[in-house]
């Protein structure tokens, strides 16, 4: 039976345990500061990265991983003869799904390369999904089709506290029918066929707690699988959901700080909510 290993991008926000327990590899993307370049894998620490952004002068950059990064993984991965499953944040956020894509026409590994649409959380879920089947000796269709599943039954939502850092770091072409003037508004976004979609916007945080009532509405009907939060900034908005939220789902709902490579592009104060519903 051939050992499937799963690889993944650093812009997956998941626990550190699960990564160790589950044997996911992930290939860190880079930032530059003011001109100094920093592994994300080096800015794990909580609020290091922030902290970072804050005293910069210009807004950081983020860099997908280098071809022959990926080439070198895989290779290094397959010399027991185990296959590769990569699945990586959406193409419309990075290039790094075609950089591993390179990657692995370049190596000598069998790799299968798949774009989740997502990131954050909502990749978490397909790669800890797949990782869970690949430990159980599962084959390599079988884990596709349930990825999939799983990806059709995500939902992914953002909220930003200021649109500066869309603007600057080129996302907010992708984010239609917002006007770049507006920066310092409130808005709630979701992630839907490899684009930001803007469904409330605002000024205050009233913003935000009334988009929540909304969504917590809607889940009365529907069975929740799994629900993620992330956030930059300080954790008290992810926290106040987590505790409206967690009577929705048994599982208990993840907190976590998200990486340096999407603060970058959200600012400060940015918090998303990943959920997964039962298929």
């Amino acid at each position: 039976m051939t050992k499937i290993k799963i690889v993944t991008d650093s812009s997956v926000t998941i626990e550190p345990e699960l990564v160790k327990q589950l044997d996911i590899t992930i290939v860190p993307l880079s930032v530059m500061i003011d001109s100094v370049v920093y592994s994300d894998a080096d800015l794990k620490e909580e609020g290091k990265f922030l902290q970072l952004m804050q005293e910069a002068k210009n807004l950081p950059k983020t860099s997908q991983p280098p071809v022959g990064v990926f080439a070198e993984v895989f290779e290094e991965l397959c010399k027991d003869g185990s296959r590769i499953l990569a699945i990586h944040m959406s193409h419309a956020l990075s290039g790094t799904v075609e950089a591993s894509r390179q990657g692995a026409s370049l190596s000598t590994a069998d790799v299968t390369v798949i774009d989740s649409s997502f990131t954050d959380q909502a990749l978490k879920f397909q790669v800890v999904e797949a990782a869970r089947l690949a430990k159980e000796g599962r084959d390599i269709d079988e884990i596709l089709s349930r990825v999939e599943e799983v990806k059709n039954n995500t939902e992914l939502y953002i909220g930003v506290s200021t649109l500066e850092n869309l603007v600057k770091g080129g996302r907010i072409g992708r984010v239609t029918g917002l006007l770049s003037s507006l920066l310092n508004i409130r808005v709630v976004m979701q992630m839907k066929n490899d684009e930001l979609q803007p469904i409330v916007k605002g000024r205050g945080a009233k913003t935000f707690k009334k988009w929540l009532d909304e969504f917590t509405s809607s889940l009365n009907d529907r069975s929740v699988a799994e629900i993620g939060i992330s956030y930059s900034g300080n954790p008290e908005w992810a926290n106040e959901m987590r505790n409206i939220l967690q009577a929705y789902v048994e599982n208990s709902i993840s907190v976590i700080e998200t990486g340096s490579i999407i603060q970058t592009h959200t600012g400060e104060n940015a918090w998303a909510i990943l959920v997964r519903y039962h298929s």
